[in-house]
C-alpha cells in the first residue's frame, strides 16, 4: 500500500521554523492533498471559465491577495517556507509553497493532496502544527501554517546547556502524544525525527509542534506498507525490509529519546548504508558513557520501543503509561554535559553542510544542466526519449563514471521516478545532477569560495557568521561548533582540505537515492 515511496535522501533544511524537511528517505514531493468539506466542488468562475487547480481541484486563488509574502524561513526539495503577514489581521504565519512545475507525475500530486487532507485531519492537536488554509495558483500550491518561533527541539535543549532525564521525559511525552494522536486518528507519520519539532515560541513552556507531514499516509488496522520511506538514522528495521506498519513511528520517537539521553544516535554510519546495515543488525550500545549513569527505567523504555519485532514493540499508549514517563517519574539531576556536547556535534555538521550544499544548488547554472542533457542523449541510443538499464549500464563507463552494477541498479531505481523501468529527461537530470553535484571539484571549490570571501584560503569565524546568517542558521555557539568539528588541525579556521573532507565524510543525508517499488 500506499504509493509515496521514496528513500533516504534528506536535504533537511534546518531553519528555526516551520520548514519542508523533505525527509530522509524522502525525495518525494511534498504529499499533500485536498482539505476535506466543500472545497470538493469544481466551481466555475465568474467570467465563466472553469480555472480549477490540477493538484487541490479546486478553484484557483492567488495567495497573494490575502498574505503579504516575506523573507525565506526554509527550503526543501519541493517547497519554500516563506514567512507571511496576513493583510488584514497583520497576524504572523508560515507559509510552505510548493512549484507545481515540481509535480512531475500523478504520484506527487496525490502525495501534496495527501499531505494538506492529512494536516486539516490533525489540526487541532496542541502538538501538531495548524494548517490555516491551502491556495492554488497557476505556478504553485501554498499552505499557510501556524508560526512556530521557537526553534527546532535540539537547538532549544542545547540553549539551554542544563538538562535531566525529567526534561527528556517532558519532549518524549509531547513526541509520543503526536504518534497517539496519529495513529487513533488512522495516520501513520512516517517521517519523524528532530528536524521535524519545532517549539511554537520561545516561552519556557512552549509545546512541542510536529511539522512536517509529506510522508505521512492514512491507513487502516492490517495494512501493510512497502514504501522505503523515512530518515536514515530514524527509520525502523521492518521498514527496510518493506514490510511495516504503524509501529514504525514508536520506533522513530525511541531513536529521538536515545539521542535526547546520550546526545548521539543508537544506529550510526558514515553512509546511509552502514546505517541500515548497523538497524538491521539492531545492536544497542547501553554500556558506553553516559548511559552506565541514566535510569534503569529510562533504559527500560528506550529498549521496549526499539524493540526489532514490531508486535513486541510498546503501542503509543504504552509507552505514556511507562512508569519513567509519569509525572516525576524520571529524575531532575542534570546529565552529563557530554551529552549536550554530543548533541551540538551531531547538529553542527549537518548545519555546514547543509548551507554548503544550498550555496552548490544555487550555483548550478544552465550551462552545467546542458552538459547533463547532452549525457542523457548520448546514453539514449536508440533515441526514444527514455534510457533503459542497459543503455545506462554502457553509457556510464564511457563518461568516466566507475559504478559497479549493483551500484548502477541503484541509481536507475533512484532515478526511475514512476517505477516503469526505464528513466526519461527529467527523472535524469534530478538524479545525476545530485551525483554530479556532489562529487565535482569545482563545485566544491565553488561552495568553500562562497564561504572563503577575503579568498585567504580558510573560512574563518567571521566568514562562517555571515553565510549562516544568511539561512538563519547563524548564532555564536552554532559557528564555533562547527569549526570545532570540522577543524581537524585546529587552527581556529577552516581550510579547503577540511571543508572537502567534511563534505565527502559519508553524510546520510545525501544519498540521492528513492526507490519506488
Amino acid at each position: 500500500m500506499g504509493n509515496c515511496s521514496s528513500l533516504p535522501s534528506s536535504s533537511t533544511t534546518t531553519d528555526h521554523h516551520n520548514t519542508p524537511s523533505n525527509g530522509g528517505i524522502k525525495v518525494l514531493p511534498p504529499t499533500a492533498t485536498p482539505p476535506p468539506r466543500s472545497q470538493h466542488h469544481h466551481h466555475s468562475s465568474a467570467s465563466g471559465s472553469t480555472a480549477v487547480g490540477r493538484v487541490l481541484g479546486r478553484p484557483r486563488e492567488d495567495v497573494r491577495n490575502t498574505y503579504i509574502f516575506g523573507r525565506e524561513l526554509g527550503r526543501g526539495q519541493f517547497g519554500v517556507t516563506y514567512l507571511v503577514t496576513h493583510k488584514e489581521t497583520k497576524q504572523h504565519f508560515a507559509c510552505k509553497s510548493i512549484a507545481s512545475r515540481k509535480l512531475i507525475n500523478r504520484d506527487d500530486i496525490e502525495d501534496v493532496r495527501r499531505e494538506v487532507q492529512i494536516m486539516h485531519h490533525l489540526t487541532g492537536h496542541r502538538n501538531i502544527v495548524e494548517l490555516k488554509g491551502a491556495y492554488e495558483d497557476q505556478h504553485s500550491v501554498n499552505l499557510i501554517m501556524e508560526l512556530c518561533e521557537g526553534g527546532e527541539l535540539f537547538d532549544r535543549i542545547i540553549a539551554k546547556g542544563h538538562y535531566s532525564e525529567r526534561a527528556a521525559a517532558d519532549l518524549c511525552r509531547q513526541i509520543v502524544t503526536v504518534v497517539h494522536n496519529c495513529h487513533t486518528m488512522g495516520v501513520i507519520h512516517r517521517d519523524l525525527k528532530p528536524e521535524n519539532f519545532l517549539f511554537l515560541s520561545t516561552h519556557e513552556d512552549s509545546p512541542l509542534k510536529a511539522t512536517d507531514f509529506g510522508l505521512s499516509v492514512f491507513f487502516k488496522p492490517g495494512d501493510v506498507f512497502k514504501d522505503l520511506v523515512g530518515s536514515a538514522y530514524y527509520v525502523a528495521p521492518e521498514v527496510l525490509r518493506r514490510r511495516y506498519g504503524a509501529e514504525v513511528d514508536i520506533w522513530s520517537a525511541g531513536v529521538i529519546l536515545y539521542i535526547l539521553l546520550s546526545g548521539v544516535p543508537p544506529f550510526w554510519g558514515d553512509t546511509e548504508q552502514v546505517i541500515f546495515d548497523s538497524i538491521l543488525r539492531g545492536h544497542i550500545d547501553f554500556s558506553s558513557d553516559p548511559w552506565p549513569s541514566i535510569s534503569s527505567s529510562a533504559k527500560d523504555l528506550v529498549k521496549q520501543m526499539l524493540r526489532a519485532d514490531p508486535k513486541e514493540r510498546l503501542s503509543a499508549i504504552e509507552v505514556l503509561n511507562h512508569p519513567w514517563m509519569r509525572e516525576d517519574g524520571a529524575s531532575d539531576k542534570p546529565l552529563d554535559i557530554a551529552v549536550l556536547t554530543r548533541m551540538k556535534q551531531f547538529r553542527a555538521m549537518n548545519k555546514l553542510k547543509k548551507v554548503a550544499l544550498k550555496v552548490i544548488a544555487e550555483n548550478l547554472s544552465e550551462e552545467e544542466i546542458m552538459g547533463l542533457k547532452e549525457m542523457f542523449k548520448s546514453m539514449d541510443t536508440d533515441n526514444n526519449g527514455t534510457i533503459t538499464f542497459e543503455e545506462l549500464k554502457a553509457g556510464l563507463p564511457k563518461l568516466g563514471t566507475k559504478l559497479s552494477e549493483s551500484e548502477v541498479r541503484q541509481l536507475m531505481e533512484a532515478a526511475d521516478v514512476d517505477g516503469n523501468g526505464t528513466i526519461d529527461y527529467i527523472e535524469f537530470i534530478t538524479a545525476t545532477m545530485h551525483m554530479n553535484r556532489m562529487e565535482r571539484e569545482d563545485h566544491l571549490y565553488k561552495a568553500f569560495e562562497y564561504f572563503d570571501k577575503d579568498k585567504s584560503g580558510y573560512i574563518t569565524m567571521e566568514e562562517l557568521e555571515q553565510a549562516l546568517m544568511k539561512y538563519n542558521m547563524g548564532d555564536t555557539k552554532t559557528i564555533k561548533e562547527i569549526i570545532a568539528e570540522v577543524d581537524t588541525d585546529h587552527d581556529g579556521r577552516i581550510n579547503y582540505e577540511e571543508f572537502v573532507a567534511m563534505m565527502r565524510k559519508g553524510n546520510p543525508e545525501l544519498a540521492p537515492t528513492r526507490r519506488r517499488k
